[in-house]
């Protein structure tokens, strides 16, 4: 997981803090799946960020202020959101499979008028489980007062709406001869990609949140605490808040752990692309004052599959050519490929 040790984290939490043994012993039993939620959300945001510049890199996603990270930029609102997410979302599923002896399926609505046509039914899955256990968790790494803190707790709680906002309905139809005179409904995780999406957007709005940062970084005084409070007034819990601005993600800062965008691989021509894929190159490369090579490599991919009874499939391992293309610095004397600007300005307005 990286430099996301959150189960590593917790742990150290809780020997640090001996007299909640008995809430460490529960940790125990949900230990794997917290793991696979947390790895599951840093996927979610590597995939969801692939082509930024700041593009989710593993040296910069720990949890806790007391475990080092000290910012509260946009990007680190997404991190924690997307991550207290993805435990509660495995969390939830799991419970919902039967995997923990303590809950399943959510059948507290079973029976009752849901609308016009159906009633609750089925398998319901049981966010509300998979809530009060991320939070216990996830939001035990927070233990401070100040501001930073704060904002990191609320984060992980959009995090965790998310998944309640993106949930949908699912219905199965009973009558005679398939009629669907009614049906029976419950409710449903949506695939997390669309979690992932949700948060995106909540990312991309992101309110700043201001403070007077002297006496709200200061310690755990009342001020301290009537400060934060009120600087979040008026701010919905489903958005995410922010206290920095970010840093420029096109220079490396290896102190802060941002690798910068050379090297990077950005994406050219294919009629499939996205508006956003096909800009990839301006973005990543020539807004950040670096240029675009072209590089022929090779790519080596199963290919001629055969399924072989019973039960085994083979395949060749075949090699080709294709084009990839990479920022990198302009070399020594280069002139600045002045067209490509201009068409980019024009592009702008």
């Amino acid at each position: 997981m990286g430099q996301l040790q959150l189960l590593t984290a917790v742990v150290a939490y809780f020997r640090i803090h001996p007299f909640k043994n008995i809430i460490s012993c529960a940790f125990l039993t949900y230990a794997s799946s917290m793991q696979v939620g947390a790895q599951s959300g840093i996927q979610e945001c590597k995939y969801q960020f692939a082509l930024e510049r700041w593009n989710c890199p593993e040296s910069t996603l720990q949890l806790s202020t007391h475990n080092g990270l000290r910012s509260a930029t946009r990007e680190s609102s997404f991190v924690h959101a997307i991550s207290a997410a993805g435990v509660m979302y495995t969390l939830t599923k799991n419970c919902s499979m039967g995997d923990f002896d303590n809950c399943g399926c959510d059948d507290s609505r079973i029976g009752q008028t849901g609308g016009r046509g159906w009633i609750w039914g089925g398998c319901s899955d049981n966010v509300a489980f998979g809530e009060k256990i991320s939070k216990q968790f996830v939001d035990a790494l927070e233990d401070g007062h100040d501001s930073r803190a704060a904002v990191n707790l609320h984060n992980n709680e959009a995090g965790r709406l998310a998944i309640k906002a993106t949930m949908r309905r699912a219905c199965k139809c009973h009558g005679v001869s398939g009629s669907c005179s009614i049906q029976t409904c419950w409710m449903q995780l949506a695939d997390f990609r669309e979690v992932g999406n949700y948060l995106k957007v909540k990312h991309a709005h992101a309110k700043k949140l201001e403070l007077d940062k002297k006496p709200a970084r200061a310690g755990n005084s009342a001020d301290n605490r009537g400060a934060i409070a009120q600087a979040f007034r008026g701010i919905a819990r489903t958005e995410l808040i922010y206290l920095e601005d970010s840093p420029d993600y096109c220079v490396r800062n290896q102190s802060m752990g941002f690798p910068g965008t050379e090297g990077r691989e950005c994406l050219k021509g294919g009629k499939n692309m996205s508006q956003w894929e096909r800009k990839s190159c301006r973005r990543l490369c020539y807004e950040c004052g670096l240029r675009v090579v072209e590089k022929r490599v090779e790519v080596v991919s199963s290919c001629n599959c055969k399924f072989h009874w019973c039960c085994t499939v083979k395949c060749d391992k075949c090699t080709q050519v294709v084009t990839r293309y990479y920022c990198e610095h302009r070399e020594v004397g280069a002139k600045p490929q002045n067209k490509t600007k201009r068409k980019h300005r024009a592009r702008r307005h």
